[in-house]
């Protein structure tokens, strides 16, 4: 994995993100309840913090809890809510340290196809469905991982062409689209009453 990506809108921290497995899901992680440019430039500001050039599974799972708190706490925050995303990265870590040796790319390199992709997603802890999906729809269009049904597995984020989530970032201008999409997908179930 050595692509670039632009969802932190930072060089830097999206340079991380293209290189990085382990960025890349952290940054999916914290993509909830603050902007994406904030979320996705979370894992540098963390390899920062723990002085290191990439962000390591079996590091992040033996930290100790309350100093990694501290970390993502320390000025700017990494997230809205530094503690509880402190808590769920640690989860997360220790998950792939349990499961794939603390290798992130081992989640998606044994799947058998974009299902079996999606379950294996849906069971990093703090990936509900449609985190999952997205995550999918972003390793098949920008990260070159793409097992057979894949596009299905991800649903509407998988299809070509469209602006709905971080999947479909990779500048400025699809930025804007993406941001489109969202407040008129808002409008709607405002104006429903939903």
């Amino acid at each position: 994995m050595d692509v670039t990506l632009h969802l932190a809108q930072q060089p830097d921290a999206d340079e991380l993100l293209g290189r990085s497995p382990l960025a890349a899901l952290v940054g999916m992680l914290l993509d909830q309840q603050v902007p994406m440019e904030w979320a996705f430039s979370g894992p540098y500001t963390i390899a920062q913090r723990l002085g290191a050039d990439d962000l390591d599974a079996h590091e992040i799972a033996a930290y100790d809890p309350e100093a990694f708190a501290e970390l993502l706490s320390a000025k700017p925050a990494v997230h809205r809510y530094p503690g509880s995303m402190a808590k769920r990265i640690q989860q997360l870590c220790q998950y792939l340290v349990d499961q794939y040796d603390g290798e992130a790319t081992a989640v998606w390199e044994g799947a058998a196809n974009g299902k079996d992709l999606l379950k294996r997603l849906n069971e990093l802890p703090g990936f509900g469905k449609q985190k999952a999906q997205i995550f999918l729809a972003l390793l098949g269009k920008q990260l070159g991982v793409r097992p057979a049904g894949w596009r299905e597995a991800a649903g509407a984020y998988g299809e070509a062409d469209a602006y709905r989530s971080v999947a479909d970032i990779t500048g400025p201008e699809s930025l804007q689209k993406v941001r489109t999409h969202k407040q008129q997908l808002k409008a709607a179930a405002k104006a429903s009453g939903k």
